[in-house]
């Protein structure tokens, strides 16, 4: 009779988690939709586009769909320079980023831990420019920046510059203007990983006769490696499609285009819609690629 008690009851508990199931995937439909409507339809349209061709004895800016490989070719002929010149600008500002950012996080999270209300006013600082518009800010640093501007005539009075010596339109003024705009990015995350840094570590390093710099590289850097990676990530990804502190209206000339202003260029002045297409489509490839590596070599495959 137990038996038989149990056998009757065991359809009731396999219908438990499949009902759960079912709710879950009710739950996730939504999510499901958003991406498939906001992600992958417009990626896919986006690399039909890449293939298109210009529709014959028509105006400009009108094209067709067609398979149209030497798009990429051309791509890769005339803009491999602004691709190259696009990932070395961002893998230097996101190193100057990092350099910035870390002894800012480690200071807000480890330091100012015992003074709660200075950490949240330092917190507060750091996010304070997103409350200003990217392109006020960038511009702003032109200004700053420029030949008559506050640092380089005063450099020039100091005779530390020549006198026809200007930094804006140079790399130097758009890597600074990229690593400033993105500091908020890096420095969060490491802040997040250093504000649940157990200090019961650095000071079983110390009690170990470990010197501060040891310290520091086996016990305090290796804990906040998730805080460095993810910030990296958040820093060099939009870095490498930022097509604001390289144009001629801000910080960069037209020695220093990046790919984001080819793009630009491309789809708005040229209305050669295949072609931007295409070199987003190249970027976003590089990116992946290299941001795949990055992980896989640092060891955090569970961040992305």
């Amino acid at each position: 009779m137990a038996f038989g008690a149990f056998a009757t009851s065991a359809p009731v508990v396999e219908s438990a988690p499949r009902r759960r199931s079912k709710v879950a995937l009710l739950l996730l439909l939504p999510g499901i939709a958003y991406l498939a409507l906001f992600f992958l339809v417009p990626l896919v349209s986006l690399v039909l586009t890449s293939f298109q061709a210009k529709t014959p004895g028509t105006d400009i800016g009108v094209y067709e769909y067609a398979f149209k490989i030497e798009n990429y070719g051309f791509v890769f002929s005339t803009y491999s320079e602004h691709m190259l010149r696009s990932l070395l600008y961002a893998v230097v500002a996101t190193a100057l980023a990092l350099l910035f950012s870390y002894p800012l996080a480690y200071f807000i999270g480890v330091t100012l831990r015992k003074f709660p209300l200075l950490q949240a006013l330092s917190l507060t600082l750091v996010i304070a420019p997103f409350f200003i518009s990217f392109l006020l800010r960038t511009l702003a640093w032109k200004q700053i920046l420029s030949d008559e501007g506050p640092v380089i005539s005063t450099l020039k009075a100091l005779s530390l510059l020549g006198s026809d010596a200007h930094f804006t339109g140079t790399p130097g003024a758009v890597i600074f203007g990229l690593a400033y705009n993105f500091i908020p990015f890096m420095t969060l995350p490491i802040y997040t990983s250093l504000e649940k840094l157990d200090l019961r570590y650095v000071e079983a390093g110390s009690d170990l006769y470990a010197s501060p710099v040891r310290t520091f590289l086996s016990v305090t850097l290796p804990l906040s490696a998730p805080g460095v990676i993810s910030g990296t990530l958040l820093t060099f990804i939009p870095i490498s499609g930022d097509f604001v502190n390289a144009s001629n209206a801000f910080l960069g000339s037209s020695e220093t285009a990046m790919v984001g202003n080819v793009i630009e260029s491309q789809f708005f002045t040229s209305q050669n819609y295949p072609i931007a297409a295409a070199l987003s489509i190249i970027l976003m490839a590089a990116i992946l690629i290299l941001v795949s590596i990055y992980v896989r070599k640092s060891g955090t495959e569970d961040l992305v």
